[in-house]
């Protein structure tokens, strides 16, 4: 650890700076498997070793107090400056390409953009995206939006980078100022900022009322999961206008953005006719329950990004928590005497077409020739067959 302490300690080292960053990584990425290979041989030894990355890590990180007042702990004045993130996939080349600061109205977080969109990795779940907001504080929210969008621990590996490159701009993680969402139970989505850059960060919190279009108060069940999610896909609809929809009942040609204001009055809408049939049916025949809330789980997981969310992103958990909902109305219809089948559909699109119907073939995202999103899971209930539907990727051969 000498050499590594020693160039630590060189001020205004680019190559310092490229060590901190990956130090930074590594000991994230430790932290993160540490947590499952509870019973890994070399469990002891990588505590070890996580120690000592924070003490080599300890000497550069500054007080929120220091960052307030523009001076290190030694009183020399900070001079914030734009370096590019490296990520794995970077060239030595790409590292070291000169660091230019920011001119004048040009946005702070632009470099810390520009180096995501050269993650390889992440590149395959959100595809050739392009940045679009003005300011940052909106840059913040659409970066950390995107970020809800692919794997959970890939997501937290750049929400650590991400934080650590920001405080190089006089900017420090705000854990309280956050936007609420409606939902049943409160929940950190992401972080805001403050100092150089303020920036409001999102949480999901049970203190404010569902939606009032949903026109449902609380009620301790089931209900209000459903509630909250669809309270959210209805604030996510305002908010990123990078969404999309594939509800067979408003158009079953195609995926559809969602960027105009009149095809999201006509999924909105169908979303919570839906959603309202499911409070109607709440006490009817249990197949009549059960068909309703078939159909309000495909009009959440119509809801989609292109390319589609990996399953295991916060957006994909999300609707997940929806269709896991399904599972007691099944045994209610099923303890009414009903043979029910339900089938969610994944895998390769040739294993299970025949199972649904009037499915949309993608040409972006996904695993060439399997299906993508499951949009509505395979029923059947006593001899009434309701086909799923899928979106799937085109074969290598399409």
């Amino acid at each position: 650890m000498q050499h590594l302490s020693k160039l630590l300690e060189i001020e205004d080292s680019k190559l310092a700076w490229v060590l901190r960053l990956g130090l930074y990584g590594l000991r994230t990425q430790l932290q993160e498997a540490l947590k499952e290979a509870t019973k890994d041989p070399g469990n002891s030894i990588c505590q070890e070793l996580l120690q000592e990355l924070n003490e080599l890590l300890q000497a550069k990180i500054l007080t929120e107090k220091d960052w307030e007042v523009g001076r290190t702990g030694d009183g020399e004045k900070i001079t914030p400056h734009h370096p590019i993130t490296p990520s794995p996939h970077l060239s030595w080349e790409d590292v070291f390409e000169p660091i230019q600061p920011a001119t004048t109205g040009e946005l702070k977080l632009k470099y810390i953009c520009e180096a995501l969109l050269t993650d390889k990795e992440l590149l395959q779940y959100v595809g050739e995206y392009e940045f679009h907001s003005s300011n940052d504080t909106d840059l913040w929210n659409e970066l950390q939006r995107l970020l809800l969008r692919v794997p959970e621990k890939l997501a937290h590996v750049w929400q650590e980078r991400i934080l650590a490159e920001v405080s190089q701009l006089g900017a420090l993680e705000d854990k309280f100022s956050l936007q609420q969402m409606s939902f049943c139970r409160n929940e950190h989505v992401y972080s805001g900022l403050k100092g150089n850059i303020e920036a409001k960060g999102l949480c999901l919190s049970n203190n404010i009322g569902f939606d009032p279009q949903l026109r449902m108060e609380t009620r301790d069940g089931e209900f209000d999961v459903l509630a909250g999610i669809v309270s959210t896909c209805v604030k996510f609809i305002e908010i990123d206008k990078c969404l999309h929809h594939a509800l067979k009942s408003v158009d079953r040609f195609g995926v559809r953005s969602l960027d105009s204001e009149s095809e999201q009055a006509k999924y909105v809408t169908a979303l919570l006719d839906r959603f309202h049939r499911v409070l109607a049916t709440a006490d009817a025949d249990p197949a009549i329950a059960l068909r309703a809330r078939l159909d309000l789980d495909e009009a959440i997981h119509s809801l989609v990004y292109l390319p589609i969310c990996d399953r295991f992103s916060w957006w994909g958990k999300l609707q997940q928590e929806a269709r896991r909902t399904l599972n007691g109305v099944v045994e209610k219809a099923r303890d009414a005497g009903y043979q029910v089948q339900i089938r969610p559909l994944w895998g390769t699109y040739a294993d299970v077409y025949t199972w649904s119907k009037d499915d949309l073939q993608l040409d972006i995202g996904g695993i060439p020739g399997e299906v993508s999103a499951c949009l509505r899971v395979y029923a059947k209930i006593n001899d009434e067959v309701l086909p799923g539907r899928v979106l799937f990727r085109s074969s290598l051969e399409a």
